[in-house]
């Protein structure tokens, strides 16, 4: 079984778009969707949903009144300032991490389990998938991302699939390291800008220090020609795979607002063809 997870070191990359297109050629694969602090594939897939779980992390503080004596010691060791005036946590200003629970001498604080999150297995028109969605202003710290990753494996096996493809998140922090640990290999999208080129590059050293496969693909390469080149150049000076470049194109945005991915909405646009070769390219550098 192998396992590509698509990454980009920023936001905005086009990164779940593509992830999209890919699911509409790859065969035998479970689709997904490890971004989960802005899970978003399932707009263009529309999943049939089978199960629903609840996802706990964490541990949320609740001031027990019948045992508070408002000595205001939580008060003084909250460097969140979580803790109000009279008494009641802010849960959006709380971090959950306890010293109000271990240090308030009237035991009057609890530290239940916190439920911030759901996680999903449904079916698709490009086969099952597995995704989340984490409540509002819950902290994700890769816990999720781990888990979803671990059921779509339990998937394949069970349907007996060989491919994976996980829409990842952007950046370089623990969810981007949970998505990546293990897999057989990452294609980061990237777009030619400062910040693009600035960001993938950190996203390879992340990938090199977990000795994960690297590829990168230019999407909007046409956007800043020299952009492009110096984020090739950069590639393949760390033996960084080059798949090739997608150019900028409005199909994306119309295909995204119909629910759809790119080929759906034109089965036969020039940019569909490029994305093709690029698959053709990640299969053949990762032996699918």
């Amino acid at each position: 079984m192998k396992e590509l997870v698509i990454i980009s070191g920023k936001g905005g990359t086009g990164k779940t778009s593509i992830m999209a297109a890919f699911a509409a050629l790859a065969k035998n694969k479970v689709l997904c969707d490890a971004d989960v602090d802005a899970a978003d594939l399932h707009l263009i897939t529309a999943p049939r949903l089978k199960e629903r779980h609840d996802f706990q992390g964490g541990h949320r503080a609740i001031i027990n009144q019948d045992k508070c004596t408002q000595c205001g010691i939580c008060q003084d060791l909250c460097r969140w300032n979580a803790v109000s005036d009279d008494f009641e946590i802010d849960f959006i200003e709380c971090e959950g991490c306890g010293v109000c629970v271990y240090l308030c001498p009237e035991k009057a604080i609890d530290f239940p389990l916190n439920t911030c999150g759901e996680w999903f297995i449904s079916d698709t028109g490009f086969g099952p998938m597995v995704h989340a969605r984490l409540g509002i202003a819950e902290e994700n710290s890769g816990k999720l991302v781990s888990l979803v990753r671990t059921k779509a494996k339990e998937l394949a096996d069970e349907k007996k699939l060989d491919l994976i493809l996980t829409d990842g998140p952007p950046g370089v922090g623990c969810p981007v390291i949970a998505a990546v640990g293990g897999a057989s290999g990452v294609l980061i999208i990237t777009e030619p800008t400062v910040s693009g080129k600035h960001d993938m590059e950190r996203v390879v050293r992340l990938a090199a220090h977990f000795k994960v496969p690297a590829m990168v693909c230019v999407n909007k390469f046409d956007l800043n020609l020299d952009q492009t080149h110096a984020i090739e150049e950069f590639a393949k000076e760390n033996n960084v795979t080059v798949l090739g470049r997608i150019p900028f194109d409005t199909i994306f945005t119309k295909s995204m607002v119909k629910g759809q991915n790119i080929f759906d909405y034109d089965l036969k646009s020039e940019t569909g063809q490029v994305v093709k070769q690029i698959w053709g390219e990640t299969c053949k550098t990762l032996g699918i």
